[in-house]
């Protein structure tokens, strides 16, 4: 019996139109997709000059998108879309590290460098000693655990971003840890500084009275054989940010302690260990 297009049975009219030999899961995906698409419109009585202003904002944030930038990652981070995603994928025990958000300035193919080297290729910045140890969940440490790093400069930008300012690598670097389990290295304490916020996103933000900011935090990818990769940040205690950070990245477990060094060779020292689960 055919089904026709009514406001009551608008999420029916649509999924009725699904072919037999379709992908089981892209089925069900779309299916869900249109009835929460069309509860929202319903629930809201969308006005048709929303939806053209929705229409509008869409479309602006396509036109934002190139090789260097990607507005709806950014709408995905600024909604907690993409910290969901995350979250629902990275489902672990208690006592095991929390993932966050990757960000978008990762970079693959950085140094290999040894433990306790310099990652701050410029000097600039207030020097901080990272270090800790990679652990299983029983406290045992993981040898040959491979952890990459980066953070921003103090300045708030990486070094990706200032290609002509900033040399090539700027705090960055990849580390191996021993049969200890145990990292070291020095970098700086990085800063607060706020995502893209001159297009579509930004104004959103404005119009919803928020704020750009991501709180200062040290970007870690840890991975090791027999165990789920990691992939998180640390972030700076004490940031007047972590309560509100823009993308929503801040987990309690990744606060980091940010102490002050009196005699050492660096300004701070953060001390913080990796918990890895079995894969």
């Amino acid at each position: 019996m055919a089904v026709y297009f009514s406001e009551e049975a608008s999420v029916e009219a649509v999924t009725a139109r699904v072919g037999t030999n379709v992908d089981p899961r892209l089925a069900q995906v779309m299916a869900c997709l249109v009835k929460h698409l069309h509860a929202f419109a319903k629930e809201c009585q969308l006005s048709q000059a929303e939806w053209e202003t929705g229409i509008a904002f869409l479309t602006r944030a396509g036109q934002m998108c190139s090789e260097e930038r990607q507005e709806f990652i950014l709408l995905s981070d600024t909604l907690g879309f993409s910290m969901l995603v995350d979250a629902i994928n990275n489902r672990r025990p208690a006592g095991a590290t929390e993932n966050t958000v990757l960000g978008p300035f990762h970079v693959s193919g950085a140094p290999i460098r040894q433990m306790g080297d310099n990652i701050t290729l410029d000097g600039k910045g207030e020097s901080c000693l990272y270090e800790g140890r990679v652990l299983d969940l029983d406290g045992n440490p993981i040898e040959a655990a491979r952890i990459d790093v980066w953070s921003d400069n103090p300045d708030g930008f990486y070094d990706v971003q200032q290609p002509d300012v900033q040399p090539k690598w700027n705090n960055r670097g990849i580390f191996s840890t021993g049969p200890d389990g145990a990292y070291r290295f020095i970098g700086i304490k990085p800063v607060s500084y706020p995502i893209p916020n001159d297009g579509p996103v930004g104004q959103m933000l404005g119009h919803l009275g928020r704020h750009p900011y991501r709180p200062a935090h040290m970007h870690f990818i840890v991975t090791a054989a027999g165990y789920q990769k990691v992939m998180t940040h640390t972030f700076v205690g004490g940031d007047p940010y972590l309560d509100s950070d823009a993308v929503f990245g801040v987990k309690e477990t990744l606060i980091a302690p940010f102490e002050r060094v009196s005699n050492g060779s660096t300004l701070w020292r953060s001390p913080f260990d990796f918990v890895l689960t079995r894969s």
